[in-house]
């Protein structure tokens, strides 16, 4: 499981069904997803061309540790070093997502400050009521400046009410499992995620179907290449 990569700078935020992701890239590469390991590209915000110049140019959003968790325990040798270049590109906005976020507190760099780096997005995943309930109460307290919830894959109806509020969430995406195993999404739950976020006055984002998408009455079986295009044409985002 590489840890903090792949790094991509990008002007848009989004968010990916990630469990699935890394054991998938992992399987295709003939790698060992239980081993963590620190990546050639681990420098790369911090490296510049012969010019002088930031290979990651100022402006971009950085997708960070997509292919692992930011907060894993194997890699807390190696986070202060990330941490650290956070800071130094405060020209660039890095965004992760983590289903450790009661890791939070132990993981954090003495300068983080009550609210943490302006420049840095941690995304919580809540896939199912379970999580939500256990992890919500921790991310609503935590000291982040930007939050997002991401309800991917979304593996059950999930109510977010009793947390949810535009005062601490940017944003609520939601998405479908990928994958040739994947677990069925509803399409139910999503519109139900997107009436919580309509009430609470919050973002949201329905990024991907999922492989396997049930919706009135009817499962659909959407190719890997489709799953983004055929949520968008849903047009059930709120911004």
């Amino acid at each position: 499981m590489p840890f903090w990569n792949p790094w991509h700078g990008c002007r848009k935020i989004s968010a990916g069904c990630l469990h699935c992701y890394v054991y998938r890239m992992d399987a295709r590469f003939d790698r060992d997803a239980s081993t963590v390991v620190r990546t050639a590209s681990f420098d790369m915000p911090v490296r510049r061309d012969r010019k002088g110049n930031c290979k990651i140019p100022a402006g971009s959003t950085v997708y960070t540790c997509f292919s692992s968790d930011f907060f894993v325990p194997e890699a807390d040798r190696w986070r202060p070093e990330a941490w650290e270049m956070m800071r130094l590109r405060g020209d660039l906005h890095f965004l992760f997502i983590t289903k450790r976020i009661d890791r939070l507190g132990e993981c954090l760099p003495p300068d983080w400050g009550p609210r943490g780096y302006p420049n840095v997005t941690i995304g919580c995943t809540v896939e199912n009521q379970d999580r939500a309930d256990y992890r919500l109460p921790i991310y609503r307290e935590a000291p982040i400046r930007h939050k997002i919830i991401v309800c991917e894959p979304l593996l059950g109806p999930v109510d977010l009410t009793p947390w949810l509020s535009a005062d601490w969430a940017e944003e609520v995406v939601a998405g479908g499992e990928s994958g040739t195993d994947a677990r069925i999404c509803d399409f139910d739950w999503v519109l139900s995620l997107r009436e919580q976020c309509r009430a609470a006055g919050v973002a949201f984002s329905f990024r991907q179907t999922g492989a396997a998408l049930f919706k009135e009455g009817r499962l659909y079986r959407i190719p890997r290449r489709l799953q983004h295009e055929q949520a968008r044409k849903a047009g059930i985002d709120l911004p």
